[in-house]
């Protein structure tokens, strides 16, 4: 790709070969496309707009442009607002349409923001209920029709003469230096900070990631989004799509994800760990469901793609991966659309096991490292060539890294933040000599791919003064399909013990085989045979780690944790302190009465060492 400067530079480039489908989305339950002419003209109608509503890049500076807020799930009016705003000179702040009220003022107040856009009635409830504690805030527009809001289209107004010359003067003030966006963390910890990224930032992201996704072989450039795309992995991937020719559909919702999969047929998606883990679930749900020959080829075809390797596959390893992608895995691609070539996957780790199990499948797992401070990608793991199961692949270009003595990962380049917005306390912190502090620990092997092993801050220490990393525990014991999340716990305890989400989908058809009545998730969780399971796992995992990394103790918990139940941020991350504090008795329990030693047994759903 040529060098360009700006983010907004992608419609100069789209101009030159329009499409006809640029952006799609399901319209009172039908899809509509919107070809590269259509959206080009309301990206410019709004940015008229916003311009004569006195919307501007002001003096120049990040604290004198105008900010404008967008509260939205993926659809084609984020992409129309987001280079809108950009061309104006002013700064996008993208919000998590599930951000709690509190947090939605805290961070439009800190802003300033002028302006807000809103997809839905329930978001504009939401801002409007704490609206009269933001002084900035002039006017809220939606995308959807409200009786109470204006809606976004009252700005969409015939393009006037001269409206390009007026255009092409203000964008020769924007330089490749200046913030696009401010973007706030999810925060697994504390207060959201709001990290400033420029187009140089995000530019840089989107060619050197760009040319990782250019080796996919793609008989048609077309993409499915469903991913929040105010955090910066699907909004970095989105202008991936903008600038190399690809066509973005939206999924109605991460419920129809699915259906909207089938109808649209794409070859390529990004996703979080979380949703394969979701979709392999469904999968083996279905497949216990077979009966005779059938269930016997299932398994076999699971145990064939578990031992996938990426070289040195053996004639006869080749032939039983073909006949199990001709009677097993052809089917699981018929399910996504039939085309899916490549997931690229962020956010957090995905078990080894889940990475091989759809590579094998033909739809090759990509995942990648990054942070919302660098933009975000800093490794990834490329299509064929270049790629390691358990790294997170090599590092893109322009990127560099180094290790430092405690073993966390310093990055530098030109996409790395120029700093917090109104924090220069805390961007001092992170950012020395031009090296950012991940706060991830990880190391580089002599191929030179990148491997996570935790994050700092949740490394603890036992009462005992041992370390224990909990990352490499819960995403080993993961693997096993009978457990669907798990947070090790024990800072400053006498040994290492976790919580455990069980997999329903998966425990509950065990226990109809095995004649184990239940009436409820509680019941299941207390039953003898259900608990020597569990046991059974940990007792498989724990000789895969040193004596104090080994999970003596274990309490099953009833529900599933959440974006909505609050246990989790809103990419799917585990908020330990959250956690820890909601689950408190449960812990507590866990280190009551003596230290124990020895084997591993089970009272009350929990793993006691006697």
């Amino acid at each position: 790709m040529e060098k360009v400067a700006r983010l907004f530079d992608c419609m100069e480039i789209q101009a030159r070969e329009p499409r006809t489908d640029l952006l799609n989305a399901k319209e009172n339950g039908v899809w509509r496309a919107y070809s590269t002419q259509e959206i080009h003209t309301m990206i410019y109608q709004l940015t008229i707009a916003l311009l004569d509503l006195g919307v501007s890049g002001g003096d120049g500076t990040t604290e004198g442009r105008d900010k404008i807020g967008l509260i939205s799930n993926g659809r084609p009016e984020w992409i129309v607002t987001d280079l809108a705003v950009q061309q104006t000179g002013a700064i996008l702040v993208p919000l998590y349409p599930n951000s709690n009220p509190k947090e939605l003022e805290q961070i439009l107040n800190e802003a300033e923001v002028k302006y807000l856009f809103v997809s839905s009635q329930d978001l504009y409830d939401k801002v409007n209920a704490v609206c009269a504690n933001i002084p900035s805030l002039k006017a809220i527009y939606s995308f959807d029709q409200l009786d109470n809001c204006p809606n976004w289209t009252v700005l969409l107004k015939p393009l006037p003469d001269g409206y390009r010359d007026r255009l092409s003067a203000i964008s020769k003030t924007i330089g490749e230096d200046d913030v696009t966006t401010i973007i706030y963390t999810s925060g697994t910890t504390g207060r959201p900070k709001g990290v400033m990224l420029t187009h140089k930032n995000i530019v840089s992201n989107v060619v050197a990631s760009g040319k990782v996704l250019n080796q996919i072989p793609l008989e048609n450039k077309g993409a499915l989004s469903f991913l929040p795309p105010n955090h910066i992995f699907e909004k970095m991937c989105t202008y991936i799509y903008l600038f190399y020719g690809f066509s973005i559909s939206y999924a109605e919702s991460m419920d129809t994800i699915g259906a909207n999969m089938k109808e649209v047929k794409p070859y390529i998606f990004t996703a979080v760990p979380r949703l394969l883990e979701k979709v392999f679930e469904k999968i083996m749900a279905a497949g216990q469901q077979l009966t005779g020959i059938k269930k016997k080829i299932f398994l076999w075809s699971i145990k064939v793609a578990e031992q996938f390797q990426i070289e040195n596959q053996s004639i006869w390893y080749k032939i039983q991966l073909a006949i199990a992608d001709k009677l097993v895995y052809s089917k699981w691609r018929e399910a996504v659309g039939g085309n899916v070539k490549a997931i690229v996957i962020g956010s957090s780790a995905c078990p080894i096991k889940l990475e091989k199990i759809f590579t094998a499948a033909g739809m090759t797992v990509m995942e990648g490292y990054g942070l919302t401070e660098t933009s975000p990608v800093v490794a990834v793991n490329c299509y064929i060539n270049g790629r390691k199961f358990g790294t997170v692949g090599k590092l893109i270009d322009g990127v560099q890294v180094k290790i430092a003595e405690d073993g966390e990962i310093l990055c530098k380049g030109p996409n790395i933040t120029v700093g917090y917005y109104k924090n220069p306390e805390m961007t001092a912190e992170v950012i020395k000599d031009g090296w950012f502090s991940t706060g991830d620990i990880g190391e580089l092997d002599k191929d030179g791919f990148l491997k996570i092993t935790d994050r700092k801050k949740e490394i603890f220490k036992t009462s005992g003064g041992k370390y224990v990393a909990p990352m490499p525990i819960e995403n080993k014991m993961k693997e096993n399909h009978f457990i669907e999340q798990m947070m090790v716990v024990g800072p400053e305890r006498k040994f290492t013990a976790a919580l455990i989400v069980p997999s329903y989908t998966n425990l509950k058809p065990w226990c109809a085989e095995n004649n184990i009545p239940f009436t409820s998730h509680n019941e299941l969780i207390r039953n003898s045979r259900v608990i020597e399971l569990y046991q059974s796992i940990i007792d498989g995992f724990n000789p895969e780690f040193n004596h104090v990394e080994q999970v003596k103790k274990v309490t099953l918990l009833p529900e599933e944790w959440s974006i909505d139940s609050g246990e989790l941020t809103p990419t799917g991350k585990m908020k330990r302190k959250v956690i820890m504090e909601k689950y408190k008795t449960e812990i507590d329990k866990i280190y009551s009465g003596e230290e124990h030693g020895g084997e591993l047994s089970v009272v009350s759903g929990e793993f006691l060492k006697k």
